[in-house]
């Protein structure tokens, strides 16, 4: 049974702190055990790969079998039936032309004094993606952080995804076609973040890493970080829904399943202005749960961590869902683009009642990969932009040093660093004389 709150009860702000402040990340100690595979691989290289692999995956592999040939892609991706490829090629479709969108313009410019000033954007050279593997891997994903890579520029982008037992999901190996990947490789775990932040013999180092996974994945991003860029460390997904007694209970009821499904740490909540509605898609929560396939899933989520909020009106609605900073948000509501300028947090809006969150997920275009645990208040979903660098210019003519060049002096001095000021000091005495 999920937590039921109304915000005219006198108990309401602590109960809603209880919700704020519930710890919903699996995070046994895999710290320590992480370490050691980072510290395997970096000595080690491929053995150490292939260790992991056969002790984690069951899977016994040469260095050489590590990477997939270019023969065993396409005898997977023609395994995918029609339909299924006609929807991920129309996923892709959408998904690259709205990242497009998102490249970022140089710009150079000449101010008042005369110096030439500017940015510049160009590609991380070499991008990894991580794919959690077997028959329940996601080829959305894959779909969703190697296009924006692709369409930022990236040179080189290679994917690892392991393959317990030897499974092999066709879908993914289709998206990565589609998608443009240059390099698949069958392993995954820590081992398979160590290899692609620090090299192998077989596995070329990259610059960035993305892409979700386990416990064992979220801590060894960590601990690469700084050598490699990373995207984010993504906790249980969760949606927020706000919705008026004008909806149907049961599609709210499914928008509220689609995220308790992923997880049994997932959270679904519905702040509703009609108590009397919220009651209706708790009814609704509970029919749907007799028959989904992942029911006890779905189940486990929605007593554990789900919750139906009462509110007085739609003003009080938005001001909670800025509390809560929601990987997803749907307003079902009449007006849902003018309830939208009250948002100020959140990973994904999605509006109105015809815009369920699944298809946001897969072929909205608007990438999926979005900041959990309230972490949409200082950051954003992965975009093109994870992909490039900016890089400042700046020229100074003559006259441009004449008119800014002695602050940097004097500025240089009160830092005591004298080759700083000096190095503008030479320059001017050269104009001077």
């Amino acid at each position: 049974m999920p937590v039921f709150l109304n915000t005219t009860d006198a108990g309401f702000e602590a109960d809603f702190e209880t919700l704020l402040g519930a710890k919903r990340e699996d995070s046994p100690d895999v710290d320590d055990v992480v370490a050691g595979i980072i510290a395997d691989v970096r000595t080690r290289g491929d053995a150490a790969v292939l260790d992991l692999t056969a002790k984690f995956d069951r899977l016994e592999l040469s260095a050489e079998q590590m990477r997939f040939s270019a023969e065993e892609i396409a005898q997977y991706c023609a395994q995918v039936p029609p339909a299924e490829r006609a929807a991920l090629e129309q996923a892709a479709d959408r998904i690259r032309a709205y990242h497009i969108r998102q490249m970022p313009a140089d710009e150079s410019w000449t101010d008042e004094a005369g110096a030439t000033l500017g940015w510049r954007w160009t590609p991380v050279s070499a991008a990894g993606l991580y794919v959690p593997g077997g028959l329940a891997s996601y080829p959305s994903s894959v779909l969703m952080n190697a296009i924006p890579a692709k369409v930022a520029g990236v040179g080189r982008l290679a994917i690892t995804v392991p393959t317990p037992d030897g499974q092999v999901n066709p879908l993914v190996m289709l998206a990565a076609q589609i998608a443009g990947v240059d390099e698949i490789y069958r392993i995954g775990g820590a081992q398979a973040v160590a290899a692609l932040a620090y090299g192998t013999e077989s596995i070329a180092a990259v610059d960035k890493i993305t892409g979700p996974g386990n416990a064992f994945v979220a801590a060894a991003k960590r601990r690469v970080f700084g050598k490699v860029g990373i995207d984010m460390i993504a906790g249980p997904s969760e949606i927020l829904v706000i919705a008026d007694g004008e909806n149907d209970p049961d599609w709210i009821a499914l928008d509220l399943m689609s995220q308790a499904e992923h997880d049994e740490s997932a959270q679904s909540i519905l702040i509703t202005t009609d108590a009397g509605f919220g009651r209706a898609v708790s009814d609704a929560v509970d029919n749907r749960l007799t028959s989904l396939e992942r029911r006890e899933i779905a189940a486990a989520s929605w007593r554990d961590y789900g919750a139906v909020i009462t509110v007085r009106d739609l003003d009080e609605a938005a001001a909670l869902s800025n509390r809560l900073a929601p990987e997803h948000l749907e307003l079902c509501v009449s007006d849902p683009d003018g309830l939208s300028e009250k948002i100020e947090h959140a990973g994904a809006i999605f509006l109105g009642q015809w815009t369920p969150e699944a298809i946001g997920d897969y072929v909205g275009g608007p990438n999926h990969v979005l900041p959990t645990a309230r972490s949409a208040r200082f950051s954003s979903g992965l975009s093109v932009l994870d992909f490039l660098k900016r890089t400042t210019l700046a020229k100074m003519s003559p006259d441009a040093l004449r008119a800014i060049g002695p602050s940097a002096e004097v500025l240089a001095r009160s830092e005591s660093l004298e080759a700083h000021g000096l190095s503008v000091t030479a320059r001017l005495n050269k104009l001077n004389r």
